[in-house]
């Protein structure tokens, strides 16, 4: 990969720590980060604060084609809007998955997402970012975890954000999700087939980072690039 940038991809469904991973790993290998899953809730978010149809494919098009996306660290902005706390509501986590199983609308987030991406190094993390995104990448992970973990850390994360939601109902949203992910026809949810696959279940977000950041440094040839 000498003379070019790195993208490294972290793939797996909600709750497996893929966020905070790949954050995480950007900060230690000195990489921009992009949370693509951030794009999808902000979309669904502005759709839903106007009341769209869902349903009217052409509709939600149309409003991701002419948003004003702003990704700048950890703060999301919809047409100037602030909507970084807002885009962790639990209704929006539904409505994003139905959202980013619209044609349309992933076509326009892949074009940002490799816009975003052109001409550094880059830790991305989504569902599609190895298979469809950047199936070049040199460097491509999947996260994975037992529902009912994945189910506890939605659980707590919310209940630090103020929000308590039954842990039945997050796996019951949880599961209705995974599923419209895993069969959509565009894009669905799987691991790249060179990915590295991670079980997160038992292992501390230490030792997950630790390990992808040695996996990164073994598979990519010019250890300048990540300097």
């Amino acid at each position: 990969m000498s003379g070019g940038h790195v993208v490294i991809t972290i793939d797996g469904p909600a709750g497996t720590g893929k966020s905070t991973a790949a954050r995480k790993l950007a900060q230690l290998l000195g990489f921009s980060f992009l949370d693509t899953g951030a794009m999808y809730r902000a979309i669904a978010w502005g759709c839903l604060q106007q009341g769209m149809d869902l349903t009217r494919h052409d509709l939600v098009t149309n409003f991701a084609r002419q948003a004003d996306l702003q990704i700048e660290d950890q703060t999301i902005r919809l047409n100037g809007q602030d909507v970084t706390q807002a885009i962790r509501l639990p209704q929006v986590t539904l409505v994003a998955s139905q959202v980013a199983a619209i044609e349309g609308v992933r076509e326009q987030m892949v074009a940002l997402q490799r816009r975003a991406a052109e001409g550094q190094n880059i830790v991305t993390e989504g569902r599609d970012q190895g298979t469809i995104v950047f199936p070049e990448a040199p460097c491509k992970f999947f996260l994975t975890a037992s529902p009912l973990e994945r189910a506890k850390r939605r659980e707590a994360q919310l209940r630090s954000s103020g929000q308590t939601v039954p842990l039945e109902e997050i796996l019951e949203q949880q599961q209705l999700r995974d599923e419209r992910d895993e069969n959509r026809t565009i894009a669905p949810l799987r691991p790249a087939i060179d990915a590295t696959i991670v079980d997160t279940t038992s292992t501390s977000l230490e030792e997950v980072i630790d390990y992808l950041q040695r996996v990164v440094i073994t598979k990519i040839s010019s250890p300048r690039t990540i300097a």
